[in-house]
Formats: structure tokens, C-alpha cells, sequence
């Protein structure tokens, strides 16, 4: 059995506490600040992507929810459902008190960390959603958008990452509105340290422009000039594959990587990885299982079709090139994955526990890893549980060794 050395998971998440944004907003927008209110909840249905039929019932449920301008968020058990037995891990809603303490403190969380062989974590946001949309979603106060964005990106190096000692790395959002902002944004956080942005997988789906477009230049144009990340994370297009309103949740959830699989297609024949060599794109949360099947239709498609296809002008080499030159892959459990590790690409894939949320290895990651990575070489093991993310984020951490985890010479 393989040695696995402490995790670094790419993928986790973290439950906003309920003093973001009334600390962290400037005073001219305070009375307008994203809050929370403790609530009794009725029935609840969930109606796709990120949102939900909710209904209100004083003697239900209690829930703490978000409120602002119109949206409501109501926070769920499923989605804070580490500590609670599988079959608890209900879409009920939840209040601060009943989550385990590591979904929203950062003590507590680095504890849990702990227990769970991990030793760095890279959260994505909750209330914001997967990217940033609520802010874009909201309102139509841009100041107030860019204001909110620019008060979360705070909380999350001063307060959430700041006293971790590296280990809790932070992941920034962008005003999803304005690629120039957008650009800004990542330069303002870059120049405190911090190397990974969340982004949309299908911008279309926000009613953005699409990365054909030539839109998002000035903002790829940032990552690639500060080494920043662009993390994509599944469900970050507000809309999850789906086949019918009345299919149970667990169909989308099976079919989750869909919108990755349609996003990398997207970025492989748009030119902007020919344009941009030095951009990195991180798929979140979506497995890797699909990554030889695309890979080689792309492949194919270039060969036989781009005469009329469109890209033969803009796609000078095959698409699978700038996917292992640029992309990076993520999963928790993926087995077929791992057996197709030679086509997928070794030095493109990372690890993740999903805390705090009901698909989560937490508190069983160390024993899942081994039992997947059995046939792995350490030094494959080692790529994958933790120096693709340090190469990956530019972290400053085993630095005594070299790509495959051994000890440098001399």
C-alpha cells in the first residue's frame, strides 16, 4: 500500500459566518448588507442549480438564512452535513448552532483538518454561491455588487486565512459584470499572496458573454500574468445538467461533471489557452472518470473536422496539448479515474474532501485514499494527494523536494 502524505484538497467549502459582510462592507452600504435572520421554514423543494421553492411556516424548522435585496438563502443540512449520519444528510434546514463549528470557524476547521489527514484546504464560498453569481444575481446596484465581492475577498485573506499559517489558502471572487473589475480584482489579491479565482464554467448560462468571445481577455489576461488560478467549480453556471422537472436530485447529481465536460470542450477550441500559455484552469469537484473519452473526441474533431469546424485557424495544435499543459482535474472518489491515470494525466490531477458537504470523505479521507491509490506508485500518490496543488497554487510548501516527492540531492 502506497504512503499517502498529508492531503491538500482543492475542493472544500466554507459557511460564511453571519458577520461577513456587516464587518467587512464599507459603512455607505451597512444598511444594505447581506444579513442573517433565524426563520421557521415549511416545505422546501429544490428546483435546480442554486435555487429552491421555499416556504415560510413560524412553527417549522428553524433555519438561519441569508437575506438580501430579494434573494433569501436558507442554509441546509446537506449542505453543512458533516458530523450527521448519512441518511441525515437531508436537504432540512439547518441553523449555526446545530453545524459542526469547522463549516464556518477557522479554528475548528484546521481541527478538523487535523483529523482528517489534511493539511491545506482551498474553500469555495456558500452564500455567494460557487463563483460570485449572488452578487451578480441580486441587484443591479453595481456598487453595491462590487462592494460585497471586494468585502468577502477581505474576509477571506484577513480573517479566514489569515491566523492558518498558510494552511486555509485563499480563493477570491470577481465582479462578474465587468471583465476590466474583474482583471482588477485579481490583481489587487494577487498582490497579497493569493493565487486561485472562482469562475463560472458556462458564463453564457449567467447570462455573460461566452469565452469566444474575446470578452474575458483583460481578465485572463490578469490570471495569467499573476499565476493566478481559474477555479471552476461544478455548479458554478447556476445550472446543473438535468433531464426532466421531475427527476429526483440524484440524477443531476450523477450527472454533475456534465457542465465541466461542456466547459473544458469550450476552452479547448476557443483559443484561449493558445493565447494565453500561462493561464491555468482547475476543474472543481466535477471527477476525472470523463477526461480520456473528451480528450480523445476532441482530438479527433480537430484532426477530421476543423477545416469547417472553425478552429483550424485558431487550434494549431491538438486540444489535448493545452490540456496538459494547462488544465488540472479534481476528484474524491473516481476509481475509473485512477484506472485511466496514463490518459488523464498524472501531472493533472488533484485531491479533494468537499467539506463540509454530504458528498465529503470527512472524517475518512486518509482510509478512501489508500483504499483507492492501492495500485499507485508513491510518487504517483504523491502528485496527486498534494505536490500537483503546491505546483498547482504556488504554495510554499515542500520545497526540500523535488516533482515526484522525493528528497531534493545535496
Amino acid at each position: 500500500m502506497p504512503v499517502i502524505p498529508r492531503i491538500i484538497s482543492v475542493d472544500d467549502h466554507v459557511v460564511e459566518p453571519s458577520h461577513v459582510w456587516t464587518r467587512w462592507l464599507p459603512a455607505a452600504f451597512a444598511d444594505r448588507a447581506p444579513r442573517v435572520e433565524r426563520r421557521g421554514i415549511g416545505p422546501m423543494r429544490h428546483t435546480g442549480g442554486g435555487t429552491y421553492d421555499i416556504t415560510w411556516d413560524e412553527d417549522g424548522p428553524q433555519a438561519d438564512c441569508w437575506f438580501f435585496e430579494d434573494l433569501v438563502y436558507v442554509h441546509k443540512r446537506h449542505v453543512a452535513a458533516v458530523g450527521f449520519d448519512r441518511d441525515d444528510m437531508t436537504m432540512s434546514p439547518i441553523t449555526y448552532d446545530e453545524m459542526r463549528p469547522g463549516c464556518y470557524e477557522p479554528g475548528a476547521r484546521l481541527e478538523d483538518m487535523d483529523v482528517n489527514h489534511v493539511e491545506a484546504s482551498l474553500c469555495f464560498p456558500t452564500f455567494p454561491r460557487f463563483c460570485g453569481q449572488t452578487f451578480h444575481e441580486a441587484t443591479g446596484d453595481r456598487a453595491l455588487g462590487l462592494a460585497c465581492v471586494r468585502a468577502y475577498n477581505d474576509w477571506m485573506v484577513e480573517e479566514w486565512c489569515a491566523a492558518s499559517d498558510g494552511r486555509l489558502v485563499p480563493l477570491c471572487l470577481i465582479p462578474l459584470w465587468d471583465a476590466d473589475l474583474a482583471a482588477a480584482e485579481v490583481r489587487r489579491n494577487a498582490a497579497r499572496g493569493v493565487r486561485a479565482v472562482a469562475f463560472s464554467e458556462i458564463p453564457p448560462h449567467l447570462g455573460l458573454p461566452s469565452i469566444h468571445s474575446g470578452h474575458w481577455d483583460p481578465f485572463f489576461d490578469a490570471c495569467a500574468d499573476t499565476g493566478t488560478v481559474v477555479c471552476m467549480h461544478i455548479g458554478s453556471s447556476s445550472k446543473m445538467p438535468a433531464t426532466s422537472a421531475d427527476a429526483p436530485v440524484a440524477v443531476a447529481a450523477t450527472l454533475s461533471f456534465g457542465n465541466a465536460m461542456a466547459s473544458l470542450a469550450d476552452f479547448l477550441f476557443s483559443g484561449v489557452l493558445v493565447r494565453f500559455p500561462d493561464l491555468r484552469l482547475a476543474y472543481s469537484e466535477g471527477q476525472i472518470g470523463w477526461l480520456p473519452y473528451v480528450l480523445e473526441r476532441a482530438d479527433d474533431v480537430w484532426r477530421e473536422h476543423r477545416a469547417w469546424g472553425g478552429v483550424r485557424d485558431t487550434i494549431p495544435e491538438p486540444p489535448s496539448t493545452y490540456y496538459y499543459r494547462q488544465v488540472f482535474g479534481c476528484f474524491f472518489r473516481d476509481r475509473h479515474g485512477l484506472e485511466s491515470l496514463d490518459r488523464v494525466g498524472v501531472d493533472n490531477v488533484t485531491f479533494e474532501t468537499d467539506y463540509p458537504h454530504a458528498d465529503s470523505t470527512w472524517p475518512d479521507t486518509l482510509r478512501v485514499a489508500e483504499e483507492m491509490m492501492a495500485g499507485l506508485t508513491d510518487e504517483e500518490v504523491y502528485k496527486i494527494v498534494r505536490g500537483n496543488a503546491i505546483r498547482m497554487l504556488a504554495l510554499d510548501l515542500d520545497r526540500d523536494l523535488d516533482a515526484g516527492g522525493r528528497r531534493a540531492a545535496g
